[in-house]
Parts: C-alpha cells; structure tokens; sequence
C-alpha cells in the first residue's frame, strides 16, 4: 500500500504531459510507452489494472487467422507481424504454441482448402512460425486422442502464440515498466470527468479507497478506459468519429484435459471458433460470442449450456464434462470499434479486433477504441506520436520501451539460480522450473529473490495449497506490485483464483499467510471481504437457473 498512497499523493501535487483513463492493455503499454520516451504520465483505473476485459481473454496471442475468411488481409498482415514482435521481445512470456484444428463433416470449407488458408497465413507472417500440416481423422486421433473423430473428414494444424502466463500479470507488466520509467500509476482512483480550462485539461477524481477528491492537471488527456471509453468521452462532452459495441465472451476453466501442450480448435455449432487452451495444470475452454447492450456482464446458466455441450460433442473423455467439473469461469466484453454513423445494428460478428485511436487536436484528447493483447506495442507506439503531435515533447522519441532485458542479464540470473540448485526446490506440483517461472514473471526483479531463498530456504516454499507462487513472491507482491484487494493478488497478479476451487481457498491455511504476508493487521478484514464480494464463479448467479 505504500507505493500506492505515494503515488496518489503525487496526483494531488504533479503536472502532467498526459493522464491516462483506464488501466487495461491500452492504458498500461501507453503509460509505459509515453513514459519510456521521456513524457511526464499519469495513469489511474477506477478498479485494479486489467480489471476488465484485459483479465478476460483467451491468453492467445494470435494474429487473427479468422479474418482471412473475411478477407481482411491487411489487418491480419498487421496482426502476424504484432505477434512474431511480441514473441521476439518476450521470450519467456509469449511462447508459439500449434493449433489442431478438426473439421467436420458439412462444414462450409474442405480441410485441404483451410489447411491451404494456413499457408497463406504462414506467408503473411514472414514464415516465422512452424510450417502448417494437413492431418487426417486417424492422425488426428493418434496425436491427440481425446478428439471425437466420429463424422471428422481431417483437420490441419499451424501456428500462433500464447501467455505462457497471464493475461491480466502481462498488462501489469507494462505498469510495472511505466512505474520504472518514472510514471505514476495507482488503481482504484475513479475519474469523475474532466474539463478543459485554457490548454489543461483539469479530471476530478475521486480516491475510491477513502472516497477523498482531488484534481489532476495535464496537457492531454488519454481515454483508455476499454468497454467505458464512451461513457467517459460523454462526461468530458467528447464527439468521436467511433464508438463500440460489445460482444461476451466467456471461458471455463477445469481440470487439465490432456498434457500436450497445443491448442485444440473446432468449430461450435453455430460456426464460431472454439478453443481447448492449457493453462498449466489446467484446461481453458471457450468461447462465446454474445451480443451485448452494456459492458457489465456476469456468466449464464445459458453460457455454461453452451461451452459443455459444445465441448462435450467434440471430445470423448472417459466421463462428460459437468457443471461440477468447473474450477472457475472467466467473463468479459469484447470492445468492438465500430464508425460513429454506422449504428449498432451491425453483424458484431463480422467485426474485427482492430483498435482505432481518435484524436481531437483542438482539445488535446485521445480515444482509444477496440484492441487486443497482439497489439498493444503499436498502440504504445502510435499514442506517443499522437502526442507529440499534440505539442508535448519526447526526450527520448526513439527510446526501446518494452520486452525482456538483454540475453546476458538472463543468463546472470539462470548462472546464479544454478549455483544455488534452486530448481531442485521446485515443487512436485509444478509444471515448469522455478528458476523459469520467476525469470517469466519477473525478469531482473527475481534477483533479489534468488538471495532471499538462499538466506533462508523456506522463502522457496509454495504458500497457498494446489497453486505455483512461492513465500518471496508474495513479500515481492506486497511492497512492488501495488496489492490493494486480495483479488488483486489472487486473480490479477496471479491466477490462484482461476485455478484453485473457490470453497478449496477458503478453506486455505496458506491463503490466510498470504493475507498476513501482504496485508498485515488488515489480514483478517481483507480475506472476510473478499469472500463476502466475490462470489464462486463455477456456479452461475442464481437467478439465471430460473
């Protein structure tokens, strides 16, 4: 918490080239990219960063295969070419992985056509990836048995990538860096709208904390604010050339369903693509489509029919997945960027992706519409250019923002982490190294944890039952990553909620010394809280069973 009121402090004094709205992937890589390049950066969230539809996702980092069947040929070039970045700048984190995908009998388009599809996808992203690979029904059985091949007339497998981690410790990474480069960023500072007096642009915002207003001064203003960003540009009287429509996705997470680590895809009965992910030890399953009104969902009894029943027909697993299978569920919105004019009577499934970023120069305002993990280092980059546009200068315009630190500092790590045998203290449980698992989630800052474990081994111990975090990582949580909510902790900077039963971590003695470790004398106050708000979301409310 220290962190966090220093930096809350700082809004109420500093002047600022820029104030960022919203602390998902567009907000986070802009801070850390306006930051890195020498520009004054505020950043607040109005929740905890990826709190939304950045916590939301399929952790695919992909570079939009399903727009090739619509054509769009330059948005996927723009996508592969994203993807093979991020792979390249962070190594440990976004990891290529294959995608077997089954076709079925009736389906609009032959496997041999699709698997030629794959390499035309192959050519677009400049061969980068494994080559493509037709597969028939048989082989498709040999190589992963659990895939019905009843009414299967082939299937073809390819490439794209994946967070090796999570999607919600990812954006917070972009934070972290942002912080490093001398941002100030805080969660759970709400915006309360802003308006523009003479060439400042003055936000009240409100702590949501303590419930404490202030204002924050700066020359731009940046609305990242994701699924909000209309409702924000209507508190600041904003006209946009775009808006959005919504569409919910939701994702099951059960017990691992099979150790190859691919990506099973298949086509659902309504002709969406649908994923089998691994997600360590465990197994992500989605997702929908759903056309929404508003950005505030929660998962159906409908949803979870839907994912069961698609999944069911296309696997033959020795007992059918259930409701009582469930570990966990994600639910969140996509924002689709659609123009101001074209009303929102459009086929959102037809939609793309895609951000937009619109600029008003009269008012030095920013908005952010659409987007997705693939490319947020171009939304970092083409925000900063958008701003010195708007007159606020870069130190450093051409300063390398984002991934890993250079080979050599790796290697220091990997040598020291050696030296001391660390991954011989990985946990039976584990499914990868130690000495991998803190270089991907931490990269020089596990340094000081390797010094840690060797004063005192028990600091390599893993705190709470069925899960991959360790004693240091949770002191490195509560006094570097800005933990406020225990859900900060157990669902953003880490999975443990996502892959841990909710009854299982209530039950936890390990939970509660990880409240102690980050929270102290609030410990007790903190874990009441958390399951009073957060519900078990394997089960749907109950008053969609109706």
């Amino acid at each position: 918490m220290k962190l966090r009121n220093r930096n809350v402090e700082k809004l109420h004094t500093d002047d600022f080239d820029a104030l960022i709205i919203g602390g998902g992937i567009n907000g986070a890589a802009t801070a850390a990219a306006l930051a890195g390049k020498g520009a004054k950066v505020a950043l607040i969230d109005r929740g905890d960063f990826a709190g939304s539809t950045s916590m939301h996702s399929s952790n695919l980092v992909w570079g939009g295969i399903k727009y090739m069947e619509s054509k769009d040929f330059a948005l996927v070039r723009k996508l592969c070419k994203s993807r093979n970045h991020l792979i390249k700048s962070y190594p440990s984190t976004v990891q290529e992985i294959r995608f077997l995908t089954t076709i079925t009998k009736g389906f609009r388009h032959s496997p041999r056509y699709l698997w030629a599809g794959t390499w035309l996808y192959w050519l677009m992203g400049n061969g980068f990836t494994k080559l493509p690979r037709l597969l028939s029904p048989k082989k498709i059985k040999q190589e992963e048995p659990i895939i019905d091949i009843n009414g299967a007339v082939g299937g073809f497998e390819y490439s794209d990538a994946y967070l090796h981690d999570n999607d919600a410790r990812f954006v917070f990474n972009f934070v972290r860096h942002a912080l490093n480069y001398g941002a100030v960023a805080t969660n759970y500072v709400e915006s309360m709208g802003a308006e523009r007096e003479g060439d400042t642009w003055i936000t009240k915002a409100r702590n949501v904390m303590d419930g404490s207003t202030f204002n924050i001064r700066s020359k731009v203003l940046i609305n990242a604010a994701g699924p909000w960003v209309d409702q924000h540009n209507a508190l600041t009287g904003q006209k946009t050339t775009h808006q959005h429509l919504y569409s919910k996705g939701i994702h099951l997470i059960v017990p691992q369903l099979t150790d190859t680590k691919r990506v099973l895809a298949f086509f659902a009965d309504d002709g969406r693509l649908f994923f089998v992910i691994p997600m360590g030890n465990r197994t992500c399953i989605g997702t929908t489509d759903t056309h929404m009104e508003h950005p505030e969902v929660d998962v159906t009894a409908d949803d979870i029919a839907f994912v069961l029943e698609n999944i069911n027909k296309r696997l033959t697993l020795d007992k059918p997945l259930t409701q009582d299978d469930i570990i966990s569920t994600r639910c969140g919105v996509r924002p689709l960027a659609i123009k101001a004019d074209q009303g929102s009577d459009r086929d959102f499934l037809q939609l793309s992706r895609k951000h937009v970023i619109d600029t008003n120069p009269e008012s030095a305002h920013i908005s952010i519409f659409g987007g997705k993990l693939t490319d947020c280092l171009n939304v970092g980059d083409e925000i900063a250019e958008d701003v010195k546009r708007l007159g606020v200068p870069l130190s450093d315009p051409n300063f390398h923002w984002y991934g890993e630190p250079p080979e050599p500092v790796k290697q220091q790590f990997m040598d020291q982490a050696k030296r001391m045998n660390l991954d011989a203290m990985t946990a039976a449980t584990s499914s990868e190294p130690l000495s991998s698992r803190l270089w991907r989630r931490y990269a020089e800052q596990a340094m000081p944890m390797l010094e840690k474990i060797r004063q005192d081994p028990s600091e390599a111990d893993i705190l709470i039952e069925g899960t991959e975090y360790i004693r240091c990582e949770l002191e490195h949580a509560r006094d570097h990553e800005m933990i406020t909510q225990l859900e900060d902790f157990l669902r953003r900077r880490a999975k443990v909620s996502l892959v841990v039963h909710h009854e299982q971590l209530r039950q936890s003695p390990g939970l509660k010394e990880a409240c102690r470790v980050l929270f102290g004398e609030e410990a007790e106050e903190r874990f009441t809280t958390y399951f009073k708000e957060n519900r078990d979301t394997s089960r749907p409310p109950v008053e969609t069973l109706s």
